[in-house]
């Protein structure tokens, strides 16, 4: 058999192969797009059940986890003192932090030795409309954290929020009865509504008509039935995929290319349930968001005014801070989420641009190293059980003491080693 035959033969192989391929996995996306939902795999125990609040343990009995770069990660048996609590936005699912088996940022942490509990804000209902900041920030968030606290026996506990998610945080560590907060990460959450980015444009926009409204006119958003302005999930989906309009109709075009490989139709399919399965926002978390953050722009201010005798002063945090944004975030500039340095009181505090827009910086494949990893060694250096200070001795005559020296915690720990798998494959892109 010549070359060239043998070439012809091995490519019309090929072909055979993915078109056979594209076949079935066009078969399963149109009549059993749930068997390629890859989301929400990683178990884990329901440890509080709130209203609708609830609050979720992971705990990995794997020894090692895939990871998006097509290498794998053993997990870490040795825990971390303090655990982590992930605090997702609200709008979205929990699926957020459990986007894809190798693409999961409650399994990674878990994996980096950390105690790993997710804040489950629920599914909204037409009854939950009502609910305000002060609702989430400080009432849900109090008793998500004593669940965590009494179910790791530790009671001091580190967060990190995404969107939302890190704004709800930093209100909650800002009030004045907040304690035994270790350390805090936030990934593109918006503070500075003059700044950059979409959010802070539309604010802008809306500055000067929304207080002609309020000086001219009765007209008050607070004193509107909540129940009747209940936004539905689909407004949520639609503004995510408005900030990439093209990019959600190509990103069909790139299914249908690449239709005969299994992984990228099921890394597609996922992505694409997860936009269009958000959920609705409590009217009375838009008014606070509207009139607090876009009208008066508190919490660039430095404090947030959850009622007349509950306020969160960010100078109160003096916790270790660690801020992320994303570089080609469209919602979230840069300049946007930075701001939250110049408010908080922490002296230990470091800001980060990563790669990515404003889902791609905590969800896309480039998130593990880029953000994932350096916060888990941060915060690894954050996590180690108190020190109890050592009995001093008294001082003998001549003796004079000894200088103390204070070890500086280095940012960047020694990372886990991630082991190649055997092939690598194609993945759709965040």
């Amino acid at each position: 058999m010549n070359n060239t035959l043998k070439r012809w033969m091995d490519k019309s192989s090929e072909l055979n192969e993915r078109v056979t391929a594209s076949a079935v996995n066009a078969f399963d996306w149109l009549f059993h797009k749930e068997s390629l939902v890859q989301s929400g795999k990683t178990p884990y125990t329901v440890i509080h059940t709130g209203d609708p609040m609830s609050v979720r343990y992971y705990a990995l009995t794997e020894k090692e986890i895939p990871l998006a770069d097509n290498t794998v990660l053993a997990v870490q048996k040795k825990k971390h003192a303090v655990p982590l609590v992930l605090v997702p936005p609200l709008g979205v699912t929990t699926e957020t932090f459990d986007l894809m088996p190798n693409r999961s940022l409650v399994r990674y942490m878990a994996a980096r030795g950390f105690q790993t509990y997710l804040i489950d804000w629920g599914t909204p209902e037409r009854r939950h409309a009502s609910l305000s900041m002060r609702d989430y920030a400080d009432r849900m968030m109090t008793e998500a954290l004593d669940a965590v606290r009494a179910h790791s026996g530790c009671e001091e506990v580190s967060l990190m929020g995404w969107c939302m998610g890190g704004l709800q945080v930093l209100i909650h560590a800002g009030l004045p009865d907040t304690q035994n907060i270790r350390a805090i990460v936030t990934v593109a959450s918006p503070i500075d509504m003059r700044g950059g980015g979409l959010i802070a444009g539309v604010s802008r926009i809306i500055n000067s008509p929304a207080k002609f409204i309020a000086h001219y006119t009765d007209f008050r958003l607070n004193k509107l039935n909540p129940e009747s302005f209940h936004a539905p999930g689909w407004v949520t989906a639609l503004a995510f995929k408005l900030t990439d309009p093209i990019g959600s109709v190509t990103t069909y075009w790139d299914l249908l290319m690449n239709l005969w490989d299994r992984e990228f139709v099921e890394s597609h399919t996922t992505t694409s349930d997860y936009l269009n399965h958000m959920l609705s926002y409590p009217m009375g978390m838009v008014g606070d968001m509207f009139t607090k953050m876009s009208l008066h722009n508190q919490m660039a201010k430095g404090e947030f005014v959850l009622s007349r005798d509950r306020v969160a002063q960010f100078a109160n945090i003096q916790v270790p801070m660690y801020v992320f944004a994303g570089a080609k975030d469209v919602l979230v500039a840069p300049s946007t989420a930075e701001h939250i340095l110049d408010v908080v009181g922490s002296s230990d505090k470091r800001f980060e641009v990563a790669p990515g827009g404003h889902m791609g910086v905590i969800l896309g494949s480039s998130a593990q190293g880029a953000v994932w990893e350096r916060a888990a060694n941060w915060l690894a250096q954050r996590s180690q059980a108190p020190q109890s200070p050592a009995p001093t001795k008294p001082a003998t005559k001549g003796s004079r003491p000894r200088a103390r020296t204070k070890a500086a915690a280095a940012d960047a720990v020694t990372p886990a080693t991630p082991r190649r798998r055997p092939t690598a494959r194609k993945k759709a892109a965040v």
